[in-house]
């Protein structure tokens, strides 16, 4: 899959939208486009360890999901249990590790369960890293560092003069991760929707109207292709 003209993202992140729009098309509950997108997960993580891609995150479920109707949200941590169980043997055969942001507490117990174990199952792979992001909010994740900041200083541990960018990006959930190089939304909709705010702060931006239960290794490549011919400046000349 790999070309040789291509300059390969170490991170890539991707909003994964449209799955209702999938299954409105084609006169189906929203759920059936939810289960279709867990193809669209393989796929992308397939193509991203035929590149060479180091890390991946997907956007998954945001915090304002939480806001849908209930029975869709209980639907959503169902199939995500379901993809974890049966998504895991696949991981490790492909050396893939996974982990997970966001506020991981919010999901229901034997979701959360099966996620930790998930990830303990596949912490000594060595390959690329699948990051979901799970009850994730950009503005959370920042309301949480600043917290967690202001407690440092009020206990002495650091003064107020050392708060500078490295130190907020040491108390994001991203702490451990580099910064995205390229982030991708399908569905054709062009706004970050509360995804890596600060981290995307100099991300290259790929939309593609492709509906996520669509998006292909081809969409991927395609993706990559057009980041290879970017000239990233970082605000300088």
């Amino acid at each position: 899959m790999k070309a040789p003209e291509l300059t390969i993202p170490r991170h890539i992140a991707i909003i994964l939208d449209g799955n209702g729009r999938w299954a409105k098309q084609r006169g189906l509950a929203r759920i059936f486009g939810h289960e279709e997108g867990a193809s669209a997960v393989r796929e992308s993580v397939q193509g991203c360890g035929e590149l060479g891609v180091e890390f991946l995150t997907l956007y998954a479920f945001s915090q304002e999901n939480w806001q849908r109707p209930r029975a869709e949200t209980a639907a959503l941590m169902t199939l995500l249990q379901k993809f974890l169980r049966d998504t895991t043997p696949e991981l490790m055969e492909k050396n893939v590790r996974l982990e997970a942001i966001g506020r991981l507490g919010d999901l229901p117990m034997a979701c959360l369960a099966q996620l930790r174990k998930s990830i303990a199952e596949t912490a000594g792979n060595t390959g690329l890293v699948l990051i979901l992001a799970l009850s994730y909010g950009a503005r959370t994740e920042l309301i949480d560092a600043i917290q967690d900041i202001v407690g440092e200083v009020q206990a002495g541990r650091i003064d107020k003069a050392m708060i500078d960018p490295d130190l907020v990006a040491r108390h994001l959930y991203t702490r451990c991760y580099p910064d995205p190089d390229l982030l991708i939304r399908t569905s054709g909709e062009m706004r970050l929707s509360n995804f890596l705010l600060w981290q995307a702060s100099y991300a290259e931006l790929y939309f593609t109207r492709t509906l996520w239960p669509d998006f292909r290794k081809e969409d991927l490549l395609e993706a990559v292709r057009d980041y290879s011919h970017r000239q990233r400046r970082y605000g300088s000349l």
